[in-house]
């Protein structure tokens, strides 16, 4: 995993090699610098000079460069290139992602200039109204004619569940009534929309009933389930809410999947590859993400991301969830299980990336 990462590093150490260059967009690019964070958060030795913290620093300046006041007033392209289709096009997975690495980062370093930055970014989405005033996150707005006034209202839930997680680091942060509001708002509303009324196992509402899901949209529900899981880490209340859906998810997805790989849907109805036919490697990510994603709950003070000192802090209500400030044995070796499974969730969908 960790030899996967440094593979794509690329010769500027910002995660846009040679070989991606063309293709690459910035949510694909920020996505990396994510997968680095989560390495770092999990102190995960890399066994050589370049270190996580700095190659998810570089590639959060590459997108301070590329932030582009000159339409829309502000915000971030989907794509980096002119040439490249979606140049004219400023959706909500590039900047949710800048948004929750931005997070991230200032939880991690304590650096301020990380949080004004993803106060920045955040406020844009909400003016621009890719998260308009019922917390709905739609995909994005075109740059030409209308200079991003009519929104592209699909929803993917990677894009909502991304933002959700930056949410959830800046209240963990902050404790601020404000952030738990935007909590609040964009958890309920994420949760009814993909788990199709609050009832349901997760779902791509956008294609998954018609089975017209690409590759990486395959895997996006199980990025949900990924940040879902860091949400309940980051505000322990969140849990009340988002646990049971988790559970029952994880229970379908359990059962969706067999020796032959893993279906798409979680209806109860399909099983593995054979049964769906649209069986890959992002279906396994999706179940892995939201199985190993139970495992928050053992994992106490132990399992909290670490921050730029090497130690976990407490989150905002942590003593709501029981977090124990002194975890037991038993309770620190599946925390290693737990963090190591969510980064696997996370490198698996930028591996996707690069087919």
């Amino acid at each position: 995993m960790s030899a996967g990462l440094q593979a794509q590093v690329g010769q500027n150490k910002d995660f846009a090699p040679l070989n991606q260059s063309a293709t690459e967009g910035n949510d694909d690019q920020a996505t990396w610098a994510l997968a680095a964070m989560s390495a770092a958060e999990a102190q995960i030795a890399n066994g050589n000079a370049t270190q996580w913290l700095a190659l998810a620093d570089t590639v959060f300046n590459v997108l301070v460069q590329r932030w582009d006041n000159a339409t829309c007033s502000g915000g971030l392209r989907w794509q980096v290139y002119s040439f490249a289709i979606g140049f004219d096009y400023k959706n909500s997975a590039s900047n949710g992602n800048f948004f929750q690495l931005a997070s991230r980062l200032a939880r991690f370093t304590g650096n301020t200039t990380y949080s004004n930055w993803a106060n920045t970014a955040y406020s844009w989405t909400k003016k621009t109204e890719l998260i308009d005033s019922k917390w709905n996150v739609y995909d994005g707005a075109q740059i030409v004619n209308n200079n991003c006034t009519e929104v592209n209202k699909v929803q993917f839930s990677y894009a909502a569940g991304s933002i959700l997680s930056g949410v959830a680091h800046m209240y963990n942060i902050t404790g601020s009534s404000a952030w738990k509001t935007e909590l609040d708002g964009l958890l309920n509303r994420t949760l009814s929309v993909f788990f199709v009324n609050g009832t349901a196992a997760a779902t791509e509402v956008a294609c998954e009933a018609t089975q017209q899901c690409s590759t990486d949209q395959m895997a996006m529900k199980g990025l949900l389930g990924h940040w879902l899981a860091d949400t309940m880490q980051m505000a322990p209340y969140t849990s009340a809410t988002i646990m049971p859906l988790l559970t029952k998810s994880a229970q379908a997805a359990a059962s969706a999947c067999d020796d032959t790989g893993c279906s798409e849907v979680w209806d109860g109805k399909h099983t593995g590859i054979n049964g769906n036919a649209t069986g890959d490697v992002g279906t396994s990510i999706d179940a892995l993400s939201f199985v190993q994603g139970l495992l928050w709950q053992e994992a106490g003070l132990a399992g909290l991301p670490a921050t730029v000192n090497g130690t976990a802090t407490l989150p905002v209500n942590a003593t709501s969830s029981g977090a124990t400030a002194t975890p037991t044995k038993k309770n620190a070796g599946v925390t290693m299980r737990a963090g190591t499974s969510l980064l696997v969730g996370v490198f698996g969908f930028v591996m996707l990336l690069m087919l």
